[in-house]
């Protein structure tokens, strides 16, 4: 995977401050890519973004995807080639307690967001990064394709919904012309060194270890998607370079792990005991939170077959490298530069 495209390129992040968002932000500066970020920067726990020390290589503006004038202030000032659009108040749980933010800023940010592609003729190529959740569950054994309906059952996943079809409304109404390439992609759950999101099993893994205490997990039997986080972000970078270039290649993509590394949550337990060692353990206990989906994974031969791509790191590889990061972190090593070494390591292909 090469990304020499990216030296010298403007690229605009949204929530270039979350955990998917920090660990793009390292690979684009990584590939010598001027970037943008734009985050609302509103949470005041652990953040990997403040960890790696990538905010000094680029630029950081403080702003919230709901506030159009000030999004269209940043577009006018920088002017960027390419947008990705990962902004979002991406926890289920959240939904439930805070709907109307959810919606307010998962629809109408997506919104503003392609407004702004709209009137700024300098946008080449824009890629809006939604979730697996997208799709209306019927709980069946085979992963989704592209074309199936979208349905989301909670109000993260159902806003979701929403901002695809908005940007199926836009690419259509808009950008017909083909002067900019539209895309949006649909990944499964990432796992990755600095997740300290609530209610995420990594890092509910992480926090056990770090406390001594046994996991707590409230639903073992339900089966995910996992990847590390390295996947989906090249990927996004790799569909966003390759329709710039030639804009037949825009379209609506899932990206997610092969057959074998859709596993169950007790599974992935497992195996991140076994990786940290010390007598960690793990006990089944539900919460009686809202709704959950039991079974959900993604077909991703369109993908494979437009551009050649698969997953490089399966499910072990990558939980190796969330332990590899963590026991960095909590010993007080050097976190950048075990990102940046992953990040060699899975662009060269090694690792697996």
């Amino acid at each position: 995977m090469n990304l020499d495209f990216y030296r010298g390129r403007r690229v605009l992040v949204t929530g270039h401050t979350g955990f998917k968002g920090s660990w793009m932000s390292v690979v684009l500066a990584n590939a010598g890519a001027e970037v943008v970020g734009y985050s609302s920067c509103s949470k005041t726990e652990t953040r990997l973004f403040d960890l790696c020390g990538v905010k000094d290589q680029i630029i950081h503006n403080k702003g919230d995807v709901r506030d159009l004038d000030h999004l269209m202030a940043v577009f006018a000032e920088y002017r960027p080639e390419i947008v990705i659009h990962m902004a979002a108040q991406p926890i289920v749980r959240e939904s439930y307690l805070n709907p109307v933010h959810t919606y307010d800023t998962n629809v109408m940010g997506t919104v503003n967001v392609l407004e702004c592609v709209r009137l700024n003729p300098c946008v080449r190529s824009f890629l809006n990064v939604t979730t697996d959740k997208v799709y209306e569950n019927k709980e069946w054994p085979w992963g989704y394709r592209e074309n199936e309906p979208l349905d989301g059952f909670d109000p993260y996943s159902n806003s979701k919904s929403c901002s695809e079809l908005v940007t199926h409304s836009y690419k259509n109404s808009f950008f017909a012309d083909g002067r900019a390439a539209i895309s949006t992609a649909r990944a499964g759950n990432v796992i990755g060194g600095g997740d300290f999101a609530k209610d995420r099993i990594i890092p509910d893994c992480v926090r056990a270890a770090l406390r001594h205490e046994p996991v707590v997990v409230r639903n073992p039997y339900s089966t995910r998607p996992f990847q590390h986080v390295l996947e989906p972000v090249c990927a996004y970078l790799m569909i966003a370079a390759r329709q710039y270039e030639d804009g037949r290649l825009a379209g609506y993509y899932n990206v997610g792990p092969d057959e074998g590394d859709c596993f169950r949550t007790g599974e992935l337990v497992d195996a991140f005991i076994r990786r940290w060692g010390e007598g960690m353990t793990w006990i089944d206990r539900s919460d009686g939170g809202p709704h959950e989906a039991n079974f959900l994974k993604l077909d991703c031969s369109l993908i494979k077959s437009a551009f050649g791509w698969k997953p490089r790191w399966n499910l072990e590889t990558a939980i190796s490298k969330v332990v590899e990061w963590t026991k960095c972190w909590r010993d007080g090593g050097d976190v950048r530069a075990c990102m940046d070494g992953q990040i060699a390591e899975y662009l060269n292909g090694g690792g697996a």
